[in-house]
């Protein structure tokens, strides 16, 4: 299947041969033809498996088949948790609509109030943006949501773990004159997700590209080391850096100090990684991330919090340093490698402690993780083996088991009559005795003897 059987414009199709694309991926087989039925929608796609080319491909295609008569507000509002994303959606949006006369803005924290005032003043067709800013704007009248028609909530798994669900929620009560809403996410699993979706929308048709084809499923190749302890995962993780193989990689790790610790060892050794945090100033995220893109081979250190939206190319390896708290965490850090159809790797390094995780893991993606070796690097220590959890005992089958115990360790009762004839009985001594009859006692001497 091509991009042609989707009933796509021509302007659409000759930005999809400019950007390469030659195929619709499976979410965007499904997804599209649906969108532009005009019905809402709930999405559930691996990450890096073309989710933003299936909700903007038909919304641009709304666009182009109900062209407005004049210049105005928003018609396509796009939701999403981080202004890392947010200029991700937009790079998209722009990409796609190069040939078309379209305009799509982003509008998040960092930029000066005024300079977007001056911006919402203007013709704006679809705007991408964080809840929390475009509510601010709401607030101050300087955005129209009357003029929304398709509403569309990116990664809505992260926007409720970041507590802007509330947000989200009171912009949708703005636009409720809008005709449609998609909401899409990498995962889609909890109570919370789907309270979520069953408020915002009407009778939706839920798709799940999960069951992707083997071609696109194995385009990230994954594996496992082993580490005996913390150095031996630092010499792992310096073995690949240093190795031809590895051109652009993304280190994981889950806290802050422990990156900063591991930067500062890196460096020690000779290799100088870049380094983007949750709490660094957009401008110097913004840099890190332009440098980290435009060199060939380098290394950026990041925590799950600073890697969210992170969308550069050729990023050849993912390696987690520190396993993720989540197992869907884990599908999000190796989707940052093995994007549009390429190849990837994802490495991760494995201590004792952190085997029930892993195994967590391999439980979510259904399938096991092979482990590997490199030489003169191969663990001292077999791989920690997972106990079984007991399962839950009732509490009358509790009271049972501790009347059993007690029975088992109570002395035997003892009869009275043993206690106070001790001793042989009468029967058988005599029988000890071979007359069958009680012994005679033997007689008393006479004073006459």
């Amino acid at each position: 299947m091509d991009f042609a059987e989707l009933d796509l414009s021509s302007k659409l199709l000759k930005a999809l041969s400019a950007s390469g694309y030659k195929r619709p991926t499976t979410i965007q087989q499904h997804m599209v033809p649906t969108v532009l039925d005009g019905v809402d929608v709930l999405a559930n796609a691996p990450t890096g498996t073309g989710k933003t080319a299936a909700y903007l491909l038909p919304a641009l295609q709304h666009l182009l088949d109900f062209p407005r008569a004049k210049s105005g507000p928003p018609r396509v509002l796009v939701l999403v948790p981080t202004r890392e994303l947010a200029a991700q959606v937009l790079e998209y949006a722009e990409r796609l609509s190069q040939f078309t006369h379209l305009d799509c803005r982003v509008l998040t924290g960092g930029v000066d109030h005024a300079e977007y005032s001056q911006m919402l003043r203007r013709n704006i067709d679809v705007l991408i943006a964080t809840p929390g800013r475009l509510l601010e704007y709401l607030n101050q009248e300087l955005v129209d949501p009357r003029s929304v028609e398709l509403l569309i909530i990116d990664e809505a798994d992260r926007t409720l773990e970041m507590g802007h669900g509330q947000d989200v929620e009171i912009i949708a009560a703005e636009a409720r004159w809008r005709k449609q809403t998609l909401l899409l996410s990498a995962t889609l699993e909890g109570n919370l997700v789907a309270d979520f979706a069953e408020r915002l929308l009407e009778e939706p048709v839920r798709i799940e590209a999960t069951q992707v084809p083997r071609s696109e499923k194995n385009r990230i190749h994954q594996w496992v080391h082993i580490a005996d302890n913390i150095d031996h995962k630092r010499q792992l993780l310096l073995h690949y850096l240093t190795s031809d193989q590895a051109q652009k990689i993304i280190v994981f790790g889950k806290t802050r100090a422990g990156l900063a610790e591991l930067g500062d060892w890196l460096r020690s050794q000779g290799t100088e990684p870049f380094e983007i945090r949750g709490s660094m100033d957009q401008h110097k995220r913004n840099e890190a991330l332009q440098r980290f893109s435009e060199q060939e081979r380098c290394c950026i250190l990041s925590s799950d919090v600073a890697a969210r939206g992170i969308d550069v190319r050729d990023i050849s390896h993912v390696i987690n340093f520190d396993l993720p708290r989540t197992a869907d965490v884990y599908v999000h850090r190796i989707g940052r490698t093995g994007r549009a159809g390429a190849k990837g790797t994802a490495i991760s390094l494995v201590e004792a402690h952190d085997m029930p995780q892993l195994d967590r893991i391999e439980r979510y993606i259904d399938e096991p993780l092979p482990r590997r070796f490199v030489k003169g690097l191969r663990p001292k220590h077999k791989e920690a083996a997972i106990g079984k959890k007991a399962k839950p005992v009732k509490k009358s089958e509790k009271k049972k088991n501790q009347k059993k115990l007690a029975d088992a360790v109570k002395p035997a009762k003892q009869r009275l009559r043993d206690k106070k004839n001790k001793g042989a009985p009468r029967w058988l001594k005599s029988k000890q005795d071979g007359s069958g009859s009680p012994k005679p006692s033997a007689a008393k001497p006479t004073s006459d003897e």
